[in-house]
């Protein structure tokens, strides 16, 4: 039987299967085009949306960069100052045609601004930084941006508020700081009570145990070895951290405006050229434009005058100043082979003249809390210039910073209530602080006049110093080692059996240029047993050494994109 098939039937069914899948295929193909174009434009959208969050946050980035400049070379109350200077501060089509996609506003209806307050006044402070629990002068500044695109296709707007303290950090609140490496390989037990920190690299090699008992940071690495230039070979201990340990973090360094580099830094100790401003940055950092007295001794003459507090005006006459300057003081100094020719002051003298004298006193309406010393005469290739505290067991009311270019010596207790000789107690202490090329340490047995003589002869008596340190080093290299910090503080006494109990902060930014002899020489010292702390004291504003350095940073805080038009 034959079954007839319906061609005509057939091929419109085929036809109309064609044009139902055209249909459908045309259908898919249109919802794809739809879904790009509209992920095309979300995609548009989002990208224009997060260049105008740029665009905000450049234009705070414009005033953070401004108040920074400020702040480092004028200080917090120009940064005040200039609040409206930085409102107008908005990114311009003159700096960069870019700018002209943006408009920007501060928040508040007012276009071509930028919101910025003070939210917090200059006061003493934790800061927000990096270094946990680092505390200092700061003031906290909020800064926002508004902008908007004028991308008609796709416009948006945006605002970022970003916070920043300028702050002003004082480096005695450390117990250890040194801009460049810091070597710590002590040969006993040590226990470091304080902050520690370094703007290059940490070398620790203890031959016995070292606890770092607070935080330790560190721009290079913090390592658990010699130094490479440390010739040195000695048995490894243990090094127990208690607190933070970071390295890599941000460098503190002085304002001083130019590099930190340590020849620079040690300009700071030195007399400034004739004709530097005193209000420039170096000048602002010099011990001797912060000084309430200078003694200035050269060949021929021995000047001693008021500070930069009056441009110097006022002199001191010899037979005043005789009282408690010496320029007679010669001793033998064994590490450096050289009879060091001295200007000695006697701090009790000194104490006693501020509180009665007629001349600087009254200009000051207190005592003198700093002393500046050079001894600029000419010496020989056996001798060498420097200059002596001695008598200080008892400083004036105010505290005393003593500060010369040249190596300083401390004779004696200083700074040490005799309730307190021998302990870490510094209740009854004043602020100090002691700064020059190099420190040594002379007991109160030291002997000028036994000087020469062997080291067994040479006997220490134990002694007592409460004072911050900011001296130079000679650097391990040239088949010598550094000393490192146990040996910061130079020694040239057999101490063997005798305590050096010091209670301060310890801070090297620079190489020693004068008193330049390596660490290691023989028949110079033996060790004493070292009873070190870090000065609490100095954690407290009120209690700081007069003039100390402060290192000024500007910190960031929080940073947020929040809803356009908000100052909040």
């Amino acid at each position: 039987m034959k079954i007839k098939t319906n061609k005509k039937a057939t091929g419109g069914y085929a036809l109309l299967m064609v044009l139902v899948m055209s249909a459908v295929g045309l259908m898919a193909l249109g919802g794809a085009l739809d879904w790009t174009s509209t992920n095309a434009r979300l995609t548009e959208r989002n990208n224009e949306y997060f260049a105008t969050v740029a665009a905000a946050e450049a234009a705070t980035e414009k005033v953070l960069s401004s108040i920074s400049r400020d702040y480092l070379n004028y200080g917090e109350g120009q940064v005040y100052n200039n609040l409206s200077t930085y409102r107008a501060l908005v990114p311009t089509t003159a700096e960069n045609p870019y700018w002209s996609g943006f408009s920007f506003s501060n928040g508040a209806g007012q276009s071509n601004q930028i919101h910025i307050e003070r939210t917090t006044a200059w006061g003493y402070t934790t800061l927000q930084s990096q270094y946990s629990g680092l505390r200092g002068m700061a003031s906290t500044y909020r800064i926002i941006a508004n902008a908007r695109s004028t991308n008609l296709r796709s416009p948006a707007a945006a605002g970022l508020r970003q916070e920043i303290q300028v702050a002003s950090i004082p480096l005695f609140q450390f117990a250890i700081f040194y801009s460049m490496d810091l070597e710590i390989n002590p040969g006993p037990n040590m226990n470091i009570t304080g902050r520690v920190h370094s703007n290059a690299d940490i070398y620790s090699h203890p031959q016995a145990t070292l606890n770092y008992l607070d935080h330790v940071t560190a721009v290079g690495q913090i390592k658990l070895t010699k130094h490479p230039n440390d010739p040195l070979n000695r048995p490894f201990g243990s090094v127990n951290f208690y607190g933070e340990r970071d390295g890599g973090v941000s460098s503190l360094t002085l304002p001083i405006g130019t590099n930190n580099a340590p020849q620079d830094v040690k300009k700071v100790i030195e007399i400034p050229p004739a004709g530097e401003d005193a209000n420039s940055a170096m000048g602002r950092q010099r011990y001797y434009n912060k000084a309430d007295l200078l003694v200035l001794v050269s060949n021929s003459t021995v000047t001693v005058k008021s500070g930069n507090f009056n441009s110097f005006a006022t002199s001191v006459p010899w037979s005043d100043a005789s009282k408690f300057v010496n320029t007679n003081v010669s001793f033998y100094n064994r590490r450096e082979g050289k009879t060091i020719v001295t200007t000695g002051i006697d701090v009790g003298r000194l104490k006693t003249w501020s509180e009665t004298n007629n001349l600087i006193r009254p200009l000051l309406g207190r005592d003198i809390n700093s002393v500046y010393v050079a001894d600029m005469r000419s010496q020989t290739g056996s001798t060498e210039s420097g200059v002596r505290v001695a008598n200080g067991q008892t400083l004036p009311s105010q505290g005393l910073t003593v500060a010369t270019p040249n190596p300083l010596y401390v004779k004696g207790h200083y700074n040490a209530p005799a309730a307190h000789l021998g302990t870490t107690n510094t209740t009854l202490t004043k602020p100090a602080s002691l700064v020059g090329d190099a420190i040594t340490i002379l007991s109160t047995a030291w002997n000028d006049a036994n000087s020469t003589a062997s080291l067994a002869t040479r006997n220490a008596s134990s002694t007592t110093v409460n004072a911050a340190f900011l001296a130079g080093i000679v650097p391990s290299g040239g088949g010598y080692y550094s000393g490192g910090v146990e040996n910061f503080p130079r020694f040239l006494e057999t101490w063997s059996g005798d305590t050096f109990t010091y209670n301060g902060s310890m801070v090297v930014m620079f190489y020693s240029s004068i008193a330049t002899a390596p660490w290691g020489g023989s028949n110079v010292y033996d060790p004493p047993t070292r009873h070190w702390t870090f000065d609490l004291n100095f954690l407290d504003a009120t209690k700081l050494p007069p003039g100390t350095p402060q290192v000024l940073a500007t910190i960031r805080g929080s940073w947020a994109m929040i809803a356009p038009n908000s100052i909040l």
